[in-house]
């Protein structure tokens, strides 16, 4: 049995997948990377899987598969023992004895389609999966690898708040599970989940060796986004450029859009109200523009944990493959000499909508978050694209939770469902607009 933790990386050529990649660079001698996904990025996983001698690959798109690239990505998994290829009709899963035998031989896998990115979860030599996958499209894979035992190493947010009802059950199932085989810390959580957001895994941290029963405030923090202090009048001719230009943070496209919205924020309030037991009324957001403080705990006595550091992901990244030890840091530590005053502010919830509407998604629970989610998205390519306006993601977003016919969470298939209605209203939406 290989000495270092074997990692999966779904979602590998973006920004949380390539920080990710930079830690196991850092920590060769600890981490392995076994298999890569990406969504449309066949170049970029060709050279990656070259760098790291990774021979289980799966792209999203489909269309890649008579593409040149995917002639070079066939040669990568060959290895000698010939080609293998894992890929499939859409929607028409492959057998998986049948896959897990050839594995076995030492041949790699090439697949393409949403399944074989979800296939590579199941791989048998997997122990942690990073799910950087970006939307809905992450929550089945959360799901699979949860239910194929594995810990899950989680950065793709709509898998807690489209799917929260159903992941943490399991999550709850693989704890036991790792408590039973010897396989948990002696002390703390088991770790089947470990958060990368930055924000959770504050807290996380916060919340080692206390008692759960003694917390009465998790405060989440935000910077306030590029357009922080600005009121409704203000935003309503702001660009894409502007939007994408956050002051502390660099980010993916969308993720820096909701973050600027504030819609981030509202997520997050409902990740944490899944990963921590936690109810929506003891969970605040507070506005600290400066990064330094990444989420805080407050306790019974009054006392708060603060969770301070530089503000680069590979931290919390690193952290969440790392558990329960703690590894060289990948980045240069804070300097408190120089950072000077550390500010606070409520959160504006009148000019940013977006994180009133996310509470209040969660508040209703059932679908109506994956309904809310579905419309988000949407909402914020529309923008991005130009065909829809900044304010208008909020307007868009709140119209398709008015029209949700909210249901109890029973099964992925319900949400995927609840998923495509809500795009296809939020669309109509947009475009009678």
């Amino acid at each position: 049995m290989s000495s270092k933790k074997r990692i999966v990386v779904l979602g590998s050529t973006g920004s949380i997948g390539t920080q990710t990649l930079d830690v196991v660079r850092r920590h060769a001698d600890k981490l392995e990377i076994v298999g890569l996904a990406v969504g449309t990025r066949a170049g970029d996983l060709l050279a990656q899987a070259r760098e790291f001698g990774v021979r289980h690959l799966a792209v999203g798109d489909e269309r890649l598969r008579g593409e040149l690239v995917a002639d070079e990505l066939r040669a990568q998994v060959r290895g000698g023992a010939g080609a293998v290829e894992a890929a499939r009709p859409s929607g028409v899963s492959s057998s998986l004895g049948e896959a897990l035998a050839r594995r076995a031989t030492g041949e790699g896998s090439l697949g393409f389609g949403a399944h074989a990115v979800v296939d590579l979860v199941r791989l048998p030599e997997v122990d942690v999966v990073v799910n950087a996958l970006v939307g809905a499209a992450g929550l089945r894979a959360s799901y699979e690898t949860l239910a194929a035992g594995k810990v899950l190493a989680l950065a793709n947010k709509e898998s807690l708040v489209v799917g929260g009802d159903l992941i943490m059950p399991l999550v709850a199932q693989v704890d036991a599970q790792r408590r039973a085989a010897g396989t948990a810390p002696g002390a703390g959580p088991a770790g089947a989940l470990m958060p990368i957001d930055s924000e959770h895994g504050a807290i996380y941290q916060c919340l080692l060796g206390e008692q759960p029963r003694e917390v009465s405030r998790l405060w989440v923090t935000a910077s306030g986004g590029p357009f922080r202090g600005r009121t409704r009048a203000d935003l309503v001719d702001i660009t894409p450029a502007q939007a994408l230009a956050h002051p502390t943070w660099n980010m993916g496209a969308k993720i820096s859009i909701d973050s600027s919205t504030l819609m981030n924020k509202g997520l997050e309030v409902i990740e944490a109200h899944h990963l921590f037991a936690m109810p929506y009324d003891r969970i605040s957001v507070v506005v600290q523009p400066q990064s330094a403080i990444h989420s805080m705990v407050e306790f019974a006595d009054g006392s708060v944990k603060a969770h301070l550091g530089t503000t680069d992901m590979r931290i919390p990244i690193q952290f969440a493959l790392s558990y329960p030890d703690r590894w060289d840091a990948p980045v240069q530590p804070l300097d408190f000499t120089k950072l000077g005053s550390l500010e606070f502010a409520p959160a504006d919830t009148d000019t940013f909508r977006c994180l009133a509407l996310a509470r209040a998604a969660g508040e209703r629970g059932g679908t109506l978050p994956c309904a809310m989610n579905a419309a988000n998205e949407v909402a914020v390519a529309a923008f991005l694209a130009e065909e829809g306006s900044y304010l208008g993601i909020a307007a868009c977003v709140e119209a398709v939770m008015d029209a949700c016919d909210v249901q109890r969470v029973e099964s992925l298939d319900q949400l995927e469902a609840v998923d495509a209605w809500a795009r296809a209203e939020a669309r109509m939406r947009i475009a009678a607009r």
